[in-house]
């Protein structure tokens, strides 16, 4: 009987003991839900405070009539907008902007593309060559400009030096906008293409060998299995150097600045980007609202050329939509039809014993 008892007395401390809580279990429940937006919390705070909240303060900006020594002034709706988008001066900056990142980004991306395939290849002194490739990155922009102002300046440089041996005549390199924007345009590349390489360098080591190795086999040459098999496996690299090279070439500022010695984009504008513009009117003219009026229209540009860009890149045919056109049926007996024998026809699909096609 008094172990009965004593049994009884010591059941609720046993219950406590293992049996959680009501609070301690919602407390788990909260914690599992809750962990992971806390893990990522960090992120999304510091994106707020140095990506977001400039934004959207540069939204409020642009509707006022903003000065950078009075500071906030009326409330002008979207006449900062009308005002910008009433200068030539803006749509020559645009131009500019647009031909120069053109000129920069497309040679960009195939040169670095020829490039990491070379540096993927069975070469010699595979590090000597990657680190080479990476050094002009490393240089500063200010460097870099100063030493291609000097190579092409209009009077005295060392390019039309050279090309004055061959008989032609001094090219303005300063002085008209097409030149000019050949030059920002190889200063660009210069520092970028080793940085563009390196990133597809990468997810070209991450393709099986297994896949040249059975092309070599079949007889397919290096272009060959560069365009059927490099291209597509790094199709995602791709589409990320392409924004991201948008992105930054929308918005170049460094290499138009310091072109010349006044840096307002030339006498008559020839190299003025829209950036440059953007800095005239905020830090020259000291009118704040239509600088942020221009921000804002520059991030429209880049969001649609963006998108652009990733719509563009995405139509680059991936292997796997190689693969199916290879294998289909239908093309092998337009093949046939056509009696081309040089071509070879598509293997027949047999479905195996776990019912996929081999």
């Amino acid at each position: 009987m008094a172990q009965a008892t004593e049994a009884r007395r010591t059941a609720p401390h046993t219950r406590s003991t293992h049996d959680p809580s009501p609070w301690r279990s919602r407390l788990g429940r909260w914690d599992i839900k809750a962990s992971p937006y806390a893990y990522i919390a960090p992120f999304f705070i510091l994106f707020g405070i140095v990506g977001l909240f400039p934004l959207g303060y540069t939204a409020w900006v642009s509707l006022h009539d903003w000065s950078l020594i009075g500071g906030q002034g009326d409330f002008v709706g979207l006449e900062n907008f009308t005002f910008v988008l009433a200068q030539p001066i803006f749509w020559k900056a645009l131009g500019n902007t647009i031909s120069i990142f053109l000129l920069s980004t497309v040679p960009q991306i195939a040169i670095a593309l020829v490039l990491a395939s070379l540096l993927n290849a069975n070469i010699r002194a595979k590090t000597f060559w990657r680190m080479g490739v990476l050094l002009p990155y490393v240089i500063a922009p200010v460097a870099v400009t100063l030493i291609f102002s000097r190579m092409f300046a209009d009077q005295s440089g060392l390019v039309n030096a050279l090309i004055g041996l061959l008989g032609v005549d001094p090219i303005g390199w300063h002085r008209d906008s097409l030149p000019a924007h050949l030059v920002i345009a190889t200063m660009v590349n210069f520092r970028w293409i080793g940085f563009n390489t390196l990133v597809l360098l990468a997810a070209m080591q991450a393709i099986p060998r297994d896949l040249f190795e059975a092309a070599t086999i079949d007889g397919a040459g290096r272009v060959r299995q560069f365009f059927s098999i490099t291209i597509p496996s790094v199709r995602p690299t791709i589409v990320f150097v392409v924004i991201t090279s948008t992105i930054g070439g929308l918005q170049i500022f460094d290499e138009p600045r310091l072109y010349d010695v006044a840096g307002l984009g030339g006498n008559s504008g020839q190299w003025k980007t829209i950036t440059l513009y953007l800095y005239e009117l905020g830090w020259n003219q000291q009118r704040l609202g239509r600088a942020a009026a221009v921000a804002w229209l520059l991030f429209a540009l880049i969001v649609i050329f963006a998108i652009l860009s990733n719509w563009l890149s995405r139509r680059i045919a991936s292997g796997d939509d190689q693969v199916r056109r290879a294998l289909s049926p239908k093309r092998a007996a337009r093949r046939a039809a056509r009696g081309d024998a040089s071509l070879p026809a598509a293997p027949t699909l047999v479905p195996d014993r776990t019912g996929s096609t081999s």
